[in-house]
């Protein structure tokens, strides 16, 4: 189909279970189109109704990783090197598990990131969870400068 699986959730909620499903053109300079979410969901809709793996109702969501997109793989670190990111580790290192900083790409097994300008490591199979944070820059400032702009704040 041309694109390329970023991640699929299943998530469970009171009312509601959603399978979410994340994912892009295979061709990373292309852009993620509604059309090309359709396409995806009915592929996948198919699919689903033949093998039917979930147990009752369910909505399926399909949709870009999005500007806050998780990093998954290796190839992940890699291609969004220089970009920032969050990145939290299953157990501490160092008595940290959160870090944020500027990706520096893989050597090895280690994910690299420079956190307050000190190059970290991080063993790649210890990331739980880890994705790109969005630049304040996209939005013309960070949460300061909205704050600087409207004066000071009143409490009673």
């Amino acid at each position: 189909m041309g694109f390329e699986l970023v991640q699929v959730r299943f998530m469970k909620g009171a009312r509601s279970t959603t399978l979410q499903v994340l994912a892009e053109p295979q061709d990373h300079g292309r852009t993620m189109t509604v059309d090309d979410c359709v396409e995806i969901s009915h592929a996948i809709s198919a699919l689903l109704d033949v093998a039917d793996p979930v147990n009752g109702a369910y909505q399926l969501e399909v949709s870009s990783p999005g500007l806050d997109r998780p990093l998954v793989k290796a190839a992940d670190y890699v291609r969004f090197a220089g970009q920032p990111a969050v990145i939290e580790l299953d157990e501490p290192l160092d008595g940290r598990r959160k870090f944020k900083g500027k990706l520096g790409g893989m050597d090895g097994d280690d994910v690299l990131i420079e956190v307050d300008g000190t190059a970290r490591r991080l063993p790649l199979q210890r990331i739980g969870k880890a994705k790109l944070r969005v630049s304040e820059a996209i939005f013309g400032g960070g949460r300061q400068d909205r704050r600087r702009a409207h004066g000071p704040r009143r409490t009673s």
